[in-house]
């Protein structure tokens, strides 16, 4: 009998395939995998390899991440994504070219209070409200850039603008799977991001590349390195956004690292930003929520919760089960990173057989984001594995493995 998680990827293909309206036979001339072989992939008859997941993945323009089970796409309708996203790509095709209209200059400040305004839903998971917002936002950024041109204030702060708005264009794509236009919005904000004046722009922007090219390449060592150039280049001056821009530094360079397997790195990455979050914990209380300037928030929850990712990362349940224990978020946390954190301490619970409690973490995980933990790969591993604990399981776990598809 074929895997859960074999029959998920081949439905998620089959899903994709079908926005994009190829039929097998067109999916598999573009992927060069034959037609048979395809089929097989989609009813979970074959597992597929990688080598195979990337081809089809590049055929049909989303990440892995994708293919393995990202959940944002299940967040809009499936006629939406193309008419949503179009407009978007179009924007920044022109980004450079000066309107053929006569369009009006809004004011920056207008810009940058709709600039906040589509940060925040993307933090809430928003996006087809960002997507939506995009193509304007990114035609007013351009629009200022082209006509502020003389070196001062404004310049930078249009620059800044435009570098804003290249990240939540890059975010929302690449969560939602269109990793072309993610790269794209990336280069677009490398570009805006020097004439910005705000030199934590450049190290945010070496931050979400390191997140989305070289975790979707599997190549962590060049993430690793994009956080070192990053702090080496942000000088360390007590502001608190700096500080929040550089234990985020920290942290995504303590992951990598212990992705790779190299956990003394990844222990002395965590440990500094144990120090910074200590130093900074005056400055940090100062600012409601820290680093809000670049939707960044670092403290000790932060670093606790990177001490999760590595020890899930060193497959040490016994210690992420610890950590995860001693974890207190704050009510006004965003949902869909509460669902996020029990996802992971259910995934802990269930490799050290606590069974009910992990369940009762998946639980509160939906209850907090229902759409994200349906659709979450880590949610339909865990409930397989507790499936397979249990010889008879119980009522309840039925009924969730059915809710989510399992």
């Amino acid at each position: 009998m074929p895997e859960t998680t074999d029959i998920h990827i081949g439905a998620r293909i089959r899903e994709l395939r079908a926005i994009r309206g190829y039929s097998l036979a067109e999916l598999g001339r573009r992927a060069h995998v034959s037609t048979s072989q395809l089929s097989r992939v989609e009813t979970g008859e074959q597992p597929a390899s990688p080598s195979v997941l990337t081809a089809v993945a590049r055929a049909l323009g989303v990440t892995l991440s994708v293919l393995h089970g990202q959940p944002y796409i299940h967040m809009l309708q499936k006629d939406r994504l193309d008419r949503l996203l179009a407009p978007i790509s179009s924007a920044l095709d022109a980004w450079d070219i000066p309107p053929e209209d006569d369009l009006p200059l809004r004011p920056l400040d207008d810009i940058a209070t709709d600039t906040q305004a589509v940060a925040k839903q993307r933090a809430r998971g928003e996006f087809g409200a960002v997507a939506e917002a995009l193509p304007e936002l990114i035609t007013d950024t351009a629009l200022a850039v082209q006509t502020y041109t003389v070196p001062g204030r404004d310049r930078e702060r249009a620059h800044n603008l435009q570098s804003e708005i290249a990240r939540t264009t890059a975010i929302v794509a690449y969560r939602l799977g269109y990793m072309d236009l993610a790269r794209l919005a990336l280069a677009r904000m490398a570009v805006a991001a020097p004439h910005s004046g705000d030199p934590r722009q450049v190290a945010v922007e070496r931050y979400e590349r390191a997140v989305i090219t070289h975790a979707e390449t599997s190549r962590p060592d060049r993430g690793v390195a994009l956080m070192r150039r990053a702090l080496r280049d942000l000088d360390a001056d007590g502001d608190p956004a700096t500080m929040a821009v550089r234990g985020t530094l920290l942290l995504r360079a303590s992951a990598l690292s212990a992705v790779q397997g190299h956990h003394d790195d990844a222990d002395d990455w965590l440990g500094q930003a144990h120090q910074l979050a200590e130093a900074g914990a005056a400055a940090d209380a100062a600012t409601d929520p820290p680093g809000q300037r670049y939707a960044l928030a670092f403290g000790e929850l932060n670093v606790s919760l990177g001490r999760l990712d590595v020890a899930m990362y060193r497959d040490d349940y016994e210690t992420a089960v610890r950590v995860a224990d001693e974890v207190r978020l704050p009510e006004s946390y965003q949902p869909t990173r509460i669902a996020g954190f029990q996802i992971r301490k259910a995934s802990a619970e269930a490799w050290t057989a606590r069974h009910d409690a992990s369940l009762t973490s998946l639980k509160r995980a939906r209850e907090k984001a229902p759409q994200l933990t349906r659709y979450h790969p880590e949610v339909h591993a865990t409930i397989g594995t507790l499936l397979r604990a249990r010889q008879r399981p119980a009522q309840e776990l039925r009924e969730f493995a059915q809710w989510s598809g399992v």
